[in-house]
């Protein structure tokens, strides 16, 4: 699982990990802007059925990660598994400190476009090292295999499909600065992963056709 490994894919997925969990305490935290995925589906099962995040977040969590180990292989756990636990460690770490900018909350927008940087960029530099530091990146990056599509496209499509359901409960002004942040993180998360690397001639045959 780990021997396929190389010591710097543990270093960028331990990197990114480390940056999206700087900009989830940092940012998300403090502004109220949330994420689609895994995380925004909790929220909606506990609003309308009482069901514990704790619970129902296992559980989704668990089936991303596994549907990744029947897409994406035994390698991809490994990584992962270094990528989760770096979120978590780190998360742990800024914890101790006072938030950076608690100021945030008052600039949705701009905490909207901040936390997009921050989950793109983290969550892309652990996705290029072939790890999913959560369920979200998972399901993406299987989505991505499985389909041949672009990852940002897998991310966005996850991410609207939860935030429609969110729009039942979510005022409209919270939900458009979500929309705009899951927008951007897809996107950002996609540049991250393809940067320096070669086209896939699959795929820009597919396009060219």
């Amino acid at each position: 699982m780990f021997s396929r490994l190389k010591p710097r894919q543990y270093m960028v997925a331990l990197l990114g990990s480390g940056i999206l969990a700087f900009g989830l305490y940092n940012v998300h935290a403090m502004s109220g802007v949330t994420e689609g995925g895994v995380l925004g589906m909790t929220l909606f099962l506990h609003h309308w059925f009482g069901l514990s995040p704790a619970i129902s977040g296992l559980v989704m969590n668990a089936a991303c990660y596994l549907l990744g180990w029947r897409a994406l292989g035994r390698g991809f756990i490994g990584c992962s598994l270094v990528a989760g636990g770096g979120f978590s460690l780190f998360y742990a770490l800024f914890e101790r400190f006072e938030p950076l900018w608690p100021q945030l909350a008052d600039v949705p927008v701009l905490a909207a476009v901040l936390g997009a940087v921050f989950v793109g960029v983290g969550a892309g530099l652990s996705v290029r090292a072939g790890g999913a530091p959560s369920g979200d990146d998972a399901l993406a990056m299987s989505i991505s295999k499985l389909t041949k599509v672009n990852i940002q496209w897998a991310y966005l499509v996850s991410d609207l499909v939860v935030l429609a359901l969110s729009a039942t409960y979510i005022s409209l002004d919270r939900l458009a600065c979500s929309l705009l942040t899951v927008l951007l993180s897809g996107q950002i998360i996609g540049v991250v992963q393809r940067a320096g690397q070669k086209p896939d001639p699959v795929r820009k045959e597919e396009a060219e056709g």
